[in-house]
This record gives structure tokens, sequence and C-alpha cells, in this order.
């Protein structure tokens, strides 16, 4: 049975880290600095002002994770959930662990007590198989492009 739960630390973190090192490598080729994304998945716990982690469990196995970022909209008077680092095991894709952890995204949101005003998410241009999850699940491309400077 699938069960979604918020990730906690001491439990997830190792697991967090190496999803985010296999999604880096599988969507971009990149090989991920293991330290450091350990750091970042840790920096996520340490500042749960900044987002949270959700896990999908099936039978007490971890088959994926993403993460949630805060963007305030001033337009809006309320948040976007920026969707990240998501992750879904091989074995399990195709078979709606996105669409369920989304549907749990969505409950949570409408329980928050800050107003949320929508989800966002960025996926790799060629990750075709990905867009279809994503509009699946209700999503849809919006009008906007990403534009980015990198610092570190």
């Amino acid at each position: 049975m699938l069960k979604i739960r918020e990730a906690n630390a001491d439990q997830d973190a190792n697991m967090l880290t190496k999803h985010n090192c296999a999604m880096a490598l599988e969507t971009e080729g990149k090989v991920l600095d293991v330290k450091s994304a350990e750091l970042g998945v840790q920096g996520l716990f340490d500042r749960p002002q900044f987002g949270f982690y959700l896990v999908a469990e099936f039978d007490g196995e971890s088959v994926a994770s993403l993460m949630v970022t805060y963007e305030w909209s001033d337009w809006r008077n309320g948040l976007f959930w920026w969707i990240q680092s998501v992750y879904v095991k091989p074995a399990f894709r195709r078979k709606g662990v996105y669409k369920s952890m989304y549907k749990k995204l969505k409950a949570m949101a409408t329980a928050a007590a800050t107003p949320v005003s929508g989800f966002r998410l960025y996926a790799e241009t060629e990750n075709t198989a990905a867009h279809k999850t994503y509009q699946n699940s209700g999503m849809h491309q919006c009008q906007y492009l990403m534009f980015e400077e990198s610092t570190l």
C-alpha cells in the first residue's frame, strides 16, 4: 500500500540525498558532490521556513520523494508552492505515485495557515515523460520562461 508522508531528518535525510543524486544524474547527467547534497538536504530540515519534503512509501520502502519551497506572491497575497527535486524510483514510475503525492500536497495546501495560491514546478525541456505526468495530474505549461544566473 502506498503511504505519503512528510519527511523527517533522522529517518529520511540519507535517502533524500540518494534520490537527489540519482535524479541529477538521470535528468541532467550531473554527478553531485555527495557531501554538498547531504548539506543541502539537511539545510532545508534546519530551515523549515523555506519548505519541506514529501516521501512516498510502498510497503515500508521509500519509492519517491519531492521537495516543496515557498514563493510569496504579492499579486495574490499568498504562497506558491514550488515542487522540486522530484524523484520516483524507476520500478514505480507510471503507477500514479507522483499523482498521489500531488493530491497530498493539494490537501496540505487547503489546510495550510498561509493561503496557497497554487503550485509550480520546472522540468527539463527534454523530459517529456515527466511533462505528461504533470499534465495528467492537473498541471499545465505556463506562459513564463525561466532565466538564471548561478552564483555558487
